[in-house]
């Protein structure tokens, strides 16, 4: 390899590192923020029918049953009250948690996708975070 084509290798490398350092970072002040949502839940808005008017109310849904009971088992479901309740608003905050903290996943793993293109099928292909 020439020493032009060493140095290009070495600048791609150094941006991707950078990168992939910043991602990091932000992923730890996300989960530093507070609790983070479990993966595949979703906050739902339903009715509820009273004698004189409906009223809304909000749960936290996953995927599984992962919420304990008042019984002792476990549920999908996990009742969050009204519009602006401390668990519906808490929820919420978990769930942007969640989903900035997926995506900025996403863009890590796809940075270190690019790693090994640079590296290619190299043996001694450094660790880009310990950078």
């Amino acid at each position: 390899m020439t020493k032009k084509a060493n140095q290009e290798l070495e600048s791609r490398a150094d941006r991707l590192a950078d990168a992939l350092k910043i991602l990091q970072d932000k992923m730890e002040l996300i989960k530093e923020e507070g609790e983070i949502a479990p993966p595949g839940c979703c906050i739902l808005r339903y009715q509820a029918k009273g004698k004189a008017q409906t009223y809304w109310y909000y749960k936290l849904q996953a995927t599984e049953k992962i919420f304990p009971t008042k019984t002792g088992g476990l549920s999908k479901y996990k009742h969050l009250g009204v519009a602006g309740s401390p668990a519906h608003v808490e929820a919420v905050m978990q769930m942007s948690r969640r989903t900035q903290l997926d995506a900025l996943a996403r863009s890590f793993d796809s940075l270190m996708d690019s790693w090994s293109d640079v590296y290619g099928s190299n043996k001694k292909e450094p660790d880009p975070v310990s950078r």
